[in-house]
């Protein structure tokens, strides 16, 4: 690589001192030294961008996975039940971006299964209108969604919820449902028995171990209520939930509330992003480690130099000059550090679907067991904002780190850098 003599001479003397190291032991030794610098800043920017690349990769996993069965937003009225559901519904698909809107009910209750009982959400559906806002009937993975009919007491549960009531599809499950002041001290709810029809599989542990479908008329009968709880959407950009939920909200007539499907898995959220700021902040600290290392390769190359700094002062050059020769130096070894570890850890991040069952191959191990995780491989999303991030930052770190040995520099006396030569 050349340097045009049109740059300022700090730039090309700075780019001199960078290549130095072809002559002499101790040049040889600090350009040692810098090559472990670059070599630890590129492995700090490589290492971070892999791991964020991995963790947005999970966030979009596990967010497509709640998608499957969540609505985008759901619409529910103060007073429990939504009698005028049909009204709201033509309301909302009204907005351009509303695409498919569909009645439910929802309510807590337990399922039995001869000495067992967990707890489940039920959640009653037309199913031919719940295809419009979920993938559920395409996560069914035994049975069919479409067994839910009025007056048949079916049921699809998750699969983690019907392996721990030990049932398959032809069993029977009994559904209690308290229904408020209706029970008094000392009695038992009346159990409702249900087929099973259907197994789903989300690939979320949360809904699978929790959720019990049911027809919509035999869930608004179990909880006591006449009409359903509320409607569920489906928009054409699930993360434009927030800004589309206001915006019908301002529209509608009667007491609604429209909450977003990520204001219900808000903590979920806030969680990832804070794993994710920790993550950062702690491969940060590796790309410190290797930026700083720059002050020592800055220090001996100032104090190597010393003639020549000498010599430039008695031409004209003046410390803020010098300086300037030393931060164009670290400055440099910072891009070649970060540009090493940007380009090497996009290509680990974008090809990571190759790369890791390679390693798996060869380890003879499993890094995700499927069994406890849901999924069988690492996901990798790469965000360019987060990659422009990390290398600003790295880049930074190096430019602090030579303001030290720059401003030495720029004190070197020139007789006393002289004086043995």
């Amino acid at each position: 690589m050349r340097l045009s003599h049109k740059l300022p001479y700090e730039w090309l003397v700075g780019w001199r001192y960078t290549r130095a190291g072809k002559r002499g032991r101790r040049q040889r030794f600090i350009s040692f030294i810098s090559f472990i610098s670059i070599a630890g800043i590129g492995l700090g920017v490589a290492a971070l961008i892999v791991v964020l690349s991995v963790m947005n990769g999970f966030q979009k996993e596990v967010a497509g996975r709640m998608l499957s069965i969540l609505a985008h937003v759901e619409v529910t009225d103060a007073r429990g039940s939504m009698p005028y559901w049909e009204q709201a519904r033509a309301e909302v698909l009204r907005h351009p971006e509303v695409k498919a809107a569909a009645p439910f009910m929802e309510t807590e209750g337990m399922l039995v299964s001869g000495d067992v009982l967990k707890p489940a959400l039920v959640r009653g559906i037309l199913p031919a209108a719940e295809r419009g806002v979920s993938e559920l009937a395409a996560r069914v993975k035994s049975g069919s969604l479409d067994a839910l009919r009025t007056g048949a007491h079916q049921i699809v549960l998750g699969r983690e919820l019907a392996k721990s009531l030990d049932v398959s599809l032809g069993d029977t499950v009994g559904v209690a449902i308290a229904q408020g002041d209706a029970l008094g001290e000392g009695s038992m709810p009346r159990v409702q028995p249900f087929t099973v029809a259907g197994i789903f599989d989300a690939g979320h542990y949360e809904y699978d171990s929790t959720l019990a479908f049911v027809a919509l008329d035999d869930g608004e009968a179990l909880a006591g209520l006449s009409a359903p709880s509320g409607i569920r959407l489906r928009l054409a950009d699930p993360f434009r939930a927030v800004p589309v939920a206001r915006a019908l909200a301002q529209n509608m007539t009667g007491d609604v509330r429209l909450v977003p499907w990520t204001l219900l898995n808000a903590t979920w959220f806030a969680a990832v992003a804070s794993q994710k700021r920790m993550m950062f902040i702690i491969l940060a600290l590796i790309m410190a480690v290797a930026a700083f290392n720059l002050v020592s390769t800055l220090v001996m190359t100032v104090t190597d130099k010393k003639a020549d700094i000498a010599i430039l002062r008695t031409i004209g050059a003046s410390p803020r000059s010098i300086m300037k020769i030393f931060v164009v130096q670290g400055t440099l070894t910072g891009l070649m550090g970060a540009g090493t570890g940007v380009l090497l850890g996009v290509l680990f991040a974008l090809n990571i679907g190759t790369i890791v069952p390679a390693i798996e191959s060869a380890l003879g191990m499993h890094i995700l067991n499927p069994e406890i995780y849901f999924i069988s491989t690492v996901p990798s999303d790469v965000h360019w904002g987060d990659v422009a991030a990390i290398a600003g930052v790295s880049i930074a770190l190096a430019f602090l780190s030579t303001l030290y040995p720059s401003w030495s520099a720029a004190r070197v006396n020139p007789a006393e850098g002289l004086r043995y030569e």
